[in-house]
Formats: C-alpha cells, sequence, structure tokens
C-alpha cells in the first residue's frame, strides 16, 4: 500500500477518535459540570485501554499495516488527548489549583497505566491461542 493511502487511512480513523473525544467531553461536562477535566480523564482511561487491547490484536493477530494504523496511530491517536491534559493541568495550576493538578495528574497517569494493563491482559484473553506468535512484533 503507497504512503497516501495509508495516511488517508489514518486520518479517517483520527477523525472519528476526535468526534469520539468530543462527544464523551461533552457528555462528560454536562454530568460534572464543576469538574471541567473529567472528559480528557475518562477519555485517556478508555483511550489507554483501547491502545493495550489494540496492541495486544496486532501482535497475536497480525492485523494488516492499514487496520494496524487507522485503529492505533489514528482512531486512539485522535481520541487520546495528552495535549489537552497537558493545558488542563497547567491551567489548574495558573489558576492556584496546585492541589487539584496533583490529584489530576497522579489519577490521571496511575488510572491510564491500569487501564493499558486491563486492554493488554484482555487481549491476551481475547486473542490467545494463534499459534506462532509471541508478545513482540519485529
Amino acid at each position: 500500500m503507497n504512503g497516501g493511502r495509508l495516511a488517508g487511512f489514518i486520518a479517517v480513523g483520527g477523525a472519528m477518535g476526535a468526534l469520539l473525544r468530543f462527544v464523551v467531553s461533552m457528555a462528560a461536562l454536562a454530568l460534572w459540570p464543576d469538574w471541567s477535566v473529567a472528559g480528557t480523564l475518562i477519555v485517556n482511561i478508555f483511550g489507554s485501554f483501547a491502545i493495550g487491547l489494540g496492541a495486544t490484536w496486532a501482535v497475536r493477530r497480525s492485523l494488516s499495516q492499514t487496520l494496524e494504523a487507522s485503529l492505533i496511530v489514528g482512531f486512539c491517536g485522535g481520541f487520546t488527548t495528552f495535549s489537552a491534559f497537558s493545558l488542563e493541568t497547567v491551567m489548574l495550576i495558573v489558576g492556584g489549583n496546585w492541589a487539584g493538578a496533583g490529584v489530576y495528574v497522579l489519577a490521571s497517569v496511575v488510572l491510564w497505566l491500569a487501564a493499558a494493563w486491563a486492554g493488554w491482559t484482555a487481549g491476551e484473553w481475547v486473542f490467545a491461542g494463534k499459534p506462532g506468535h509471541d508478545h513482540t512484533k519485529s
């Protein structure tokens, strides 16, 4: 597959991830109007789970380059928002809410890592059993 076509698949995946990120953020804001960072926290938890699951799928089932790039680079890249996390943390600090920033950073990192681990573990369970594949991709 040529690079332009692959880039197109990544862009479509990224657009879908970005749109879903917007929907989740708006829903979180409607549920918790006084906690503006909830959407980013939720998105990054689910995004971390999805990327762990997708990576396991890619390793265990040998996904095509197109599908792997569309899901992991495109969708997960458009869905997760570490840049928004960084800005929101800075805004909490600039606003003088150092404690809130600390809790947000700690909760985010711990929950994202736990979600990625859970996604990988779920992928091991779901995609187990295909002979000839190990846990790394060359």
